[in-house]
């Protein structure tokens, strides 16, 4: 089995064909071709669905494996430069949308200053997206809603920040300033989707208050709500990192008896990141901790 091989089946999968996985590599398409062929035949199966243009579920799992490969070659190159003080390499971090917002600036501006050589990628998403990218290879760590439940990852809390209530400013309740969680019974709201860890701690506390959320959408991404609510398409509990820009026409208002939103960042459990990424994960620390403001609500993590 050659690097080569597991390297034109990635790119199949990521471009969805082999000519364009070809241009990709910057080969031409019978090249690839022939590693697949070669690969499935030391293999034994079949790895790409030549009908159907996709992968099989055994070019899938293999994909997942090349996927991991790959990154620990790239950690070993990285880690060999920094023995010889060249700390150099990418380093790829998935954030939370609303997070990404005002962390992200801070850590590539911070990064360029400390380790020149490092090439920092950042890409949002949600938790549910970034976690099977960090599990498969696809990105060094993420930075998510806590508590995450593949066994595959392990996790370190950054922060916590306050839970808000954001709605227009002529609601009745955007007058109050604080407000219980009960006052939310019944009330219409753009809500996290169901099934993530955002919406399951608002459905915890809910719960144990006896209280009923009316979702009016349920949504999957906080930014995503974010951007919804502030233009009119109704209120939002959001955490203090997706109200900070709140507009005016509008209000943040506290709201008793929800917990705080808990963010850290996760990273496989198998495996040694790289010199680089573990450069900017200190960093990433430092940038937090110096960043954190509870009147803004943002907190450092309370230990569990």
């Amino acid at each position: 089995m050659e690097l080569r091989q597991l390297q034109a089946l990635v790119a199949i999968a990521d471009h969805g064909s082999f000519s364009a996985a070809a241009t990709s590599l910057h080969t031409v398409q019978s090249n690839i071709s022939t590693h697949v062929a070669r690969l499935e035949r030391e293999l034994g199966v079949q790895l790409v669905d030549r009908h159907g243009g996709g992968l099989t579920d055994e070019g899938i799992a293999v994909v997942e494996r090349a996927r991991r490969v790959a990154a620990e070659i790239d950690a070993c190159v990285a880690d060999v430069a920094s023995m010889r003080s060249e700390l150099t390499g990418v380093v790829r971090l998935g954030m939370i949308g609303t997070t990404a917002r005002w962390l992200a600036p801070l850590l590539l501006e911070r990064t360029a200053i400390d380790h020149p050589g490092v090439r920092l990628v950042i890409g949002d998403g949600t938790s549910s997206t970034l976690e099977p990218q960090l599990v498969s290879g696809g990105i060094d760590a993420a930075i998510v809603n806590l508590p995450q439940s593949s066994p595959d990852l392990t996790e370190r809390a950054l922060f916590e920040e306050d839970l808000l209530l954001v709605v227009a400013a002529d609601h009745p309740l955007a007058r109050r300033g604080e407000i219980d969680l009960t006052d939310l019974d019944g009330l219409p709201l753009l809500l996290p989707a169901p099934g993530s860890t955002f919406r399951a701690e608002i459905d915890e506390a809910t719960r144990a208050q006896g209280v009923t959320l009316v979702p009016q959408a349920e949504l999957d991404g906080v930014r995503l709500i974010a951007s919804l609510t502030l233009r009119g398409y109704g209120p939002a509990v959001l955490p203090a990192s997706g109200a900070s820009d709140v507009l005016e026409g509008y209000a943040r208002v506290s709201v008793r008896g929800l917990p705080r939103r808990r963010v850290g960042v996760v990273v496989r459990r198998r495996g040694r990141a790289s010199a680089p990424a573990r450069a900017v994960l200190a960093i990433l620390d430092e940038v937090v901790v110096a960043n954190l403001d509870a009147r803004h609500g943002l907190h450092a993590p309370t230990p569990r």
